[in-house]
């Protein structure tokens, strides 16, 4: 005698996490903090996770290995390998444009650790403000000092200090950076969401997958740096972004300048063109909230 069929749990989250030889240590701590961040409200099989590999070589054991805990907590593991290095926005839209997607889609780094209860936070609010785009979380560094990641359109000068300038320089142009990283709106006691955000960081995005599907994903412009602005920036007149301090992060993402001249490289020809692409003071039509206007 058969019992009663038991229904599914509805697909309600994607996440995607693109890696190119990845470290297994800090990818097993991301997919561990996915695990834990699953639960009553937010159960694993309403959870699907594509595994993105950007590298050449075969690293399915490796994959498969951190993501036992996911897997064990019922999350369905995807793994899109083969198609070479894309490139980091790329390789999330593998994932973004699969077909069938669920409502909200996570793009997550594999250096981020996820708090228990962000997913919670994060869906919650945007089950509540059905027009909200995408929601952005406090970021904290591994030793818990806030990471002010939520930005104002950047200007050239602002881009040269904060990503290459030497500490004695920066210190120079403190009022500067802390304005471009909206320290005068955004800082470690902000308690409440803040809407108008037009440049949130790639290392987690959640948004709605109609959203993100329908302006494009990160498209084809970027390899990679930038592509996270550039999403942003169409988000931002989609809907919008609110940045949500209650969905919180650990990010253990490094400096740009400290990964070598190949990355200097790369940035600095991503930079051309997100401003030949949106201009030095933003696109035409974005209506930037006030006080966050680019710096003249």
């Amino acid at each position: 005698m058969t019992g009663p069929a038991v229904e599914a749990a509805p697909l309600i989250l994607d996440v995607s996490v693109v890696v190119f030889r990845p470290d297994e240590t800090l990818l097993a701590a991301t997919l561990r903090s996915l695990a834990d961040a699953v639960g009553p409200d937010l159960p694993g099989p309403a959870v699907r996770l594509y595994l993105v590999d950007n590298g050449p070589d075969d690293n399915r054991a490796l994959l498969d290995r951190a993501a036992a805990p996911v897997r064990a907590a019922g999350v369905t593991v995807d793994v899109l390998a083969g198609h070479g290095n894309v490139g980091y926005g790329r390789g999330h839209d593998l994932a973004i444009r699969r077909p069938d997607p669920a409502p909200y889609h996570l793009v997550l780094n594999p250096d981020v650790v996820i708090a228990p209860d962000a997913l919670r936070q994060g869906i919650g609010y945007l089950d509540r403000h059905s027009t909200v785009a995408m929601v952005a979380p406090r970021v904290e560094t591994p030793s818990g000092t806030f990471e002010p990641l939520c930005k104002r359109y950047p200007d050239v000068v602002t881009l040269a200090l904060r990503g290459f300038a030497p500490a004695a320089v920066r210190r120079l142009f403190g009022r500067r950076l802390a304005r471009y990283e909206m320290r005068d709106v955004l800082g470690p006691q902000t308690v409440d969401p803040v809407p108008g955000i037009v440049i949130a960081s790639g290392c987690f995005m959640l948004m709605r997958s109609a959203a993100a599907r329908a302006v494009g994903g990160f498209g084809d412009a970027y390899f990679l740096y930038f592509e996270d602005f550039d999403l942003s920036l169409r988000l931002a007149q989609a809907g919008g972004i609110v940045y949500l301090p209650a969905m919180r992060i650990v990010h253990h993402g490094g400096n740009t300048a400290r990964k070598g001249a190949a990355h200097v490289r790369l940035f600095l020809r991503s930079a051309v063109t997100f401003f030949r692409r949106n201009g030095l003071r933003g696109p035409k039509g974005l209506r930037f909230p006030s006080g966050s206007t680019p710096p003249r």
